[in-house]
């Protein structure tokens, strides 16, 4: 593994980046609002890392699940309102408020494309 700016993820992490926001602003319920936008996060925060490091990082799906599955339950305990945060929509919206058990089983998915680009592109 070594440290190296990645255009293509930084595009791709802007992208998937105004998906999710775009998203968030015009898309109140049903399965792309409750659902999609959960496996776009996890390949949001994927590109991110894959922004600045390169090569072969063993096990970097499950690294992203484990993050992602502890901000949900997170979620469950409150943390926005036990850290005093819950009057800011900024932190409510970063850290969450809502606990879903389909939210931890959409990021397994994007967890899974991870797995699958990981393993046939070799970065």
């Amino acid at each position: 593994m070594k440290i190296a700016f990645s255009f293509k993820f930084f595009t791709a992490f802007i992208s998937f980046l105004i998906a999710i926001v775009l998203i968030a602003l015009f898309i109140e319920t049903g399965f792309i609002r409750n659902h999609f936008g959960d496996v776009l996060i996890v390949l949001l925060i994927w590109c991110f890392i894959r922004i600045f490091l390169r090569g072969q990082i063993k096990l970097l799906w499950l690294y992203i699940f484990a993050f992602a599955t502890m901000v949900e339950f997170a979620q469950y305990f409150g943390l926005v309102y036990i850290l005093g945060l819950g009057h800011s929509q900024l932190a409510r919206v970063i850290i969450g408020t809502t606990f879903d058990w389909w939210d931890i089983v959409m990021y397994f998915v994007g967890c899974a494309i991870i797995w699958y680009f990981e393993r046939k592109f070799k970065f």
